[in-house]
């Protein structure tokens, strides 16, 4: 697909290309809105619903040229909707154990751009899921899925805790700490601006230099203070 401006999305994802066009068809909207329900209920199976209710939609057209009224077309789809929907649970399997889910997984990945590796993201996925389900239920919020360039998808890992993406301040600190009590700053370890314009007015080198110690004295009582409190890893 090319927009407007040029750019060029390259996708097999239902939704994504229905997002991606440029609809003002009511009919056609609808499909879309379809799409999108589908994704974020499901998360699959976009495509196959679209295909389905245009589908719906062409049959609709047959049975209005032949007289139909459309309020009972409507009331005829609605009822066979149940009708599926028990069908379905009649034929539907538990997707309890661990093999099952990854099957369910690995479907969902393929035809994705992220098929070479949907063994090991499907393997992810499932223990990612397994950890936070509680009763049967599943708080999305409470899986967070980080973005890092600079290794291949196959190194993806799951994390047991907090994410924060932040860089180390100094290369010299370090990559791990084990025991850690972290110390959360909601302000930068530095000194802070004064909110309006101010002029100091220095009438010797010396009280550039006493200024300057000053603001060195200030930001190690502020380190002092960390230190105190135990802390051995600080996030600000």
């Amino acid at each position: 697909l090319v927009d407007s401006l040029g750019d060029i999305v390259i996708t097999n994802d239902g939704v994504t290309i229905l997002r991606e066009m440029d609809i003002s068809h009511p009919a056609a909207k609808m499909l879309v809105e379809v799409a999108k329900t589908q994704e974020d209920e499901v998360g699959d199976g976009t495509t196959t619903a679209v295909i389905i209710a245009g589908e719906l939609l062409k049959e609709a057209e047959k049975l209005i040229e032949m007289g139909v009224h459309p309020t009972i077309i409507a009331v005829g789809y609605r009822q066979a909707a149940l009708r599926a929907q028990e069908i379905l649970e009649d034929i539907s399997i538990k997707a309890s154990d661990r093999d099952t889910l990854m099957k369910v997984a690995v479907t969902a990945m393929t035809g994705k751009g992220s098929e070479r590796a949907k063994e090991k993201l499907a393997e992810l996925v499932v223990d990612a899921v397994m950890q936070v389900e509680e009763d049967g239920e599943i708080d999305r919020d409470n899986i967070n899925i980080q973005r890092i360039q600079g290794a291949s998808v196959n190194e993806s890992r799951i994390v047991n805790g907090i994410v924060i993406d932040k860089a180390r301040a100094d290369t010299s600190m370090p990559k791990r700490v084990e025991n850690a009590r972290i110390a959360l700053l909601k302000y930068p370890i530095e000194v802070k601006d004064l909110e309006t314009d101010a002029k100091i007015r220095l009438t010797d080198p010396s009280q550039m230099q006493a200024f300057i110690e000053q603001e060195e004295q200030m930001i190690r009582d502020m380190v002092d203070k960390i230190k105190s409190s135990g802390a051995n890893v600080v996030f600000c």
